[in-house]
């Protein structure tokens, strides 16, 4: 099953869910600012990408630069971070099975799909 971490507002975002939807694939879409995950689901998908918290993080987003610009935090403390302020997750996400990407740019979601 495929899985889509999706923000409406954010076109690339927007790129990747009409990728799927062209190819006819079946999927999930999770609205994560609407139905945050939890931190056990935030911590397996992490895994799946294969990066360290701090990699999934929006570092241009107000809530970074209000509350963890020049701050070295712990892999727990930035997964907290992300539970807390939703919006410094990375989007889009694309879950396949037990690999995951980053949406950015989208011939990663474009590999994950072949």
């Amino acid at each position: 099953m495929i899985k889509i971490y999706h923000n409406s507002r954010c076109s690339k975002s927007r790129n990747s869910l009409n990728l799927l939807n062209e190819n006819n694939l079946k999927f999930e879409v999770v609205e994560y600012l609407k139905t945050p995950l939890n931190k056990k689901e935030l911590i397996e998908l992490i895994s799946k990408l294969g990066i360290q918290a701090k990699d999934l993080i929006r570092k241009g987003e107000k809530d970074f630069k209000e509350n963890f610009k020049g701050k070295e935090l712990s892999e727990d403390q930035w997964v907290d971070a992300m539970i807390q302020f939703p919006k410094l997750i990375e989007r889009p996400i694309v879950e396949k099975d037990d690999k995951a990407v980053i949406g950015r740019p989208i011939e990663n979601v474009i590999e994950l799909i072949k």
